[in-house]
């Protein structure tokens, strides 16, 4: 464990119950959505890896242009 983390549940340690019950589940919650989006990511490599290569091909095909941000 950090020393940062270990100085953070010392301060929470002081708090009290309902504090610290809040404060696990933000921590839990935040754990628990990183994991769903590196799962996510994880599953989404080969439609990524297609829509770069469609992107590439677009623009060897000049079918893309560079825009100033006036124009977006």
């Amino acid at each position: 464990m950090t020393q940062l983390l270990e100085k953070a549940i010392a301060e929470i340690h002081n708090l009290p119950d309902d504090a610290q019950d809040a404060i696990a589940n933000l921590i839990l919650d935040e754990m628990a959505d990183a994991q769903q989006w590196d799962s996510a990511f994880a599953r989404s490599q080969d439609e990524l890896a297609k829509l770069a290569e469609k992107v590439r091909n677009d623009i060897k095909a000049g079918r893309v242009r560079n825009m100033e941000i006036d124009e977006l």
